[in-house]
């Protein structure tokens, strides 16, 4: 009986027990869900949706991925708010932020007659020391301005290359200013004359390393003309200028459009200088033009403010009095007329005259008549001086009764004809005639000034000049690759050999290296890789460096030769690329080698930019010229 009390109790105790545990479990269920639902609901509300919530009896996780430290914060605090503080636990993450860029890398360098200063940020692979110890060597070490900051980042793809090129363009350019970013340089520059201006645009352009953006912004200072010069002329064969100037843009198109009117054709060169004797020179030169077209045939000439007008013989007087008259009143009040109406002249009278010819070849011969044996043996002395001593040929003979300007005559056109690359000057007493070929577009004008100078105030000369691009110093430059192509001829004829296993030219090959050299030197600064391979005997390392050192020996051989090299790249290739099977001594002896290779822009590279005419100057060949040499 007492068993069945205590088994009663027992089961009642357990019975509380096992609902009290479902009651708790229940309870803690309620807190969870109650507190998990609260804390996503008010995540929500504030655009939280990344964060995930997950209750675990009265503590709150929150993880997922914040896109920020502040954000994080927030739902943090966005969870307090629903739940005790400390029953959160923070499980996020935030978004790793990215790294910090690298800063711009740029350069302004600026060159003139006070040294050389240059500012900008530039990463620490460049090597700063070399850039200043370049330009200490341009300037003086004591006239540069050292403003340069480094950062400890990589140097961005054609910054080096840019920066490079920037030194070298400061070496040529005395009064200019470089901006130096990665794969681009924009310079700005003055030089001393056009021709000037275009012989550094050339250098410049070929210098220029593949695929870097470049403008060139060079400048030419107005030159001063002294005297202030033009003539304009009107033949039975043609009409035109012999010398033209203006003193500004608009004025040089006022006096072209004039000349056009008068029957000019072709191409009009009118220089743009200071000096003129008045700001009404371009109305007084129209003028003058329109009454010589209305005479016929004639000339016209402006030294300064004087004017010359001469007819053509066989003009109608009555004609050319009126016509001169009305000009006389029409010109501004600076300037002075002097009009001639040319005398028929017997054409069985032979007037004194000497004559000077210039060939193609550079051949000079004076005949004709002079004054004294002083006059001749100074005629002589002065072509020799101009033209070289084996070069001129005197057979002029000695009259009386020449002018006594004839010695100022003379040697005035023995200086013409030093200006063209082949022509003649005839010197009478009442004229000065000039005619031949020239590379210089403004010979036509600086003979014309040269003659009114000394000849003096009313002179008569006449001025045949024609300019041919192929005689122009620049322009008649030959392209990179007719240099690459001469090369190629050059070493058909003679190998490049070297002493066995040594990178010393073999003494049989230094005539081919001279050769090459001629070539070389008016190519300028071409992009040119000097390229050395070896055959396959031997070890590969050894091979490589072997390679190089003849690529290196042959450019060193150029530079020893005064061969312009700046833009050269000696590069060795070892046992690369072979022409030929190693497997024969001929073959052996093919692979064994030295190439000479333009540097061209790889396909797809951005075509450089460049305010410079660019036509004819960038074309690529099928196939590289190669030049031959000795290998191991």
């Amino acid at each position: 009986m007492r068993l069945s009390v205590i088994l009663i109790i027992a089961l009642t105790f357990s019975a509380a027990a096992a609902l009290s545990l479902v009651a708790a479990n229940f309870s803690v269920t309620l807190i969870e869900e109650n507190s998990e639902i609260g804390v996503r609901d008010a995540l929500d509300e504030k655009g939280m949706v990344w964060a995930e919530v997950e209750a675990d009896g009265l503590q709150v996780t929150l993880s997922g991925t914040a896109p920020n430290e502040v954000v994080r914060f927030n739902a943090l605090s966005a969870a307090g708010s629903i739940v005790d503080a400390a029953r959160v636990i923070d499980d996020m993450e935030v978004v790793s932020q990215a790294t910090i860029a690298a800063p711009r890398f740029s350069a302004e360098i600026l060159r003139n007659d006070s040294g050389v200063s240059i500012i900008g940020l530039i990463p620490t692979t460049t090597d700063r020391d070399a850039a200043i110890s370049r330009f200490y060597s341009i300037v003086g070490s004591e006239n540069v301005a050292d403003l340069l900051e480094s950062a400890n980042y990589p140097a961005p793809d054609g910054w080096e290359d840019a920066f490079a090129f920037a030194i070298l363009a400061m070496e040529k350019l005395p009064r200019a200013k470089a901006s130096v970013s990665a794969g681009r340089i924009d310079i700005t520059a003055i030089s001393d004359s056009a021709a000037e201006k275009a012989r550094l645009e050339e250098q410049l352009r070929r210098a220029a390393p593949p695929g870097l953006s470049m403008t060139l912004d060079i400048a030419t200072p107005r030159p001063v003309l002294t005297p202030f010069t033009l003539r304009f002329q009107i033949t039975e064969d043609a009409t035109g200028f012999d010398a033209c100037s203006a003193d500004t843009e608009k004025a040089s198109a006022k006096i072209t459009a004039a000349a056009k009117t008068a029957g000019a054709t072709g191409t009009i060169r009118c220089t743009v200088g200071l000096g003129v004797p008045s700001p009404r020179w371009a109305e007084a030169v129209e003028k003058t033009i329109k009454a010589l077209t209305e005479i016929g045939q004639g000339s016209v000439n402006f030294v300064d403010a004087d004017i010359t007008l001469v007819a053509a013989a066989g003009t109608d007087q009555d004609l050319f009095d009126r016509v001169v008259g009305e000009l006389e009143n029409a010109l501004p009040d600076v300037f002075a007329l002097d009009a001639r109406l040319t005398e028929a002249v017997d054409p069985n009278a032979g007037p004194p005259e000497f004559v000077a010819t210039l060939s193609t070849d550079g051949k000079v011969q004076l005949r004709g008549r002079l004054s004294d044996e002083e006059l001749r043996e100074l005629a002589d002395s002065y072509a020799k001086a101009s033209f070289g001593t084996d070069k001129v040929y005197t057979a002029a003979r000695i009259v009386d009764d020449l002018p006594a300007d004839w010695p100022t005559r003379v040697l005035s056109g023995l200086d013409a004809l030093s200006k063209l690359a082949n022509g003649s000057v005839i010197v009478q007493p009442d004229n000065v005639s000039v005619k031949g070929n020239t590379g210089n577009p403004d010979a036509g004008s600086q003979i014309a000034t040269l003659l009114a100078g000394k000849l003096g105030e009313g002179q008569q000369y006449d001025i045949a000049v024609v300019y041919q691009e192929k005689l122009d110093p620049v322009l008649g430059l030959p392209t990179p690759e007719e240099c690459e192509a001469q090369i190629g001829e050059v070493v058909k004829a003679g190998k490049i050999n070297f002493e066995p296993g040594s990178a010393t030219i073999d003494a049989s090959a230094l005539s081919t290296m001279d050769q090459i050299a001629e070539i070389l030197k008016p190519c300028g600064d071409i992009a040119l890789e000097i390229q050395g391979y070896t055959d396959s005997q031997g070890r590969e390392e050894m091979n490589l460096a072997l390679s190089q050192s003849r690529a290196q020996s042959v450019l060193n051989e150029l530079r020893a030769r005064r061969v312009l090299t700046a833009s050269f790249v000696a590069k060795g290739f070892g046992e690369e690329a072979p022409v030929e099977s190693n497997d024969t001594e001929e073959g052996r002896e093919a692979n064994r080698r030295i190439e000479f290779r333009l540097i061209r822009p790889e396909e797809g590279a951005t075509t450089p930019e460049t305010t410079l005419e660019n036509a004819g100057d960038s074309g690529d060949t099928d196939e590289p010229a190669n030049t031959t040499q000795e290998g191991n």
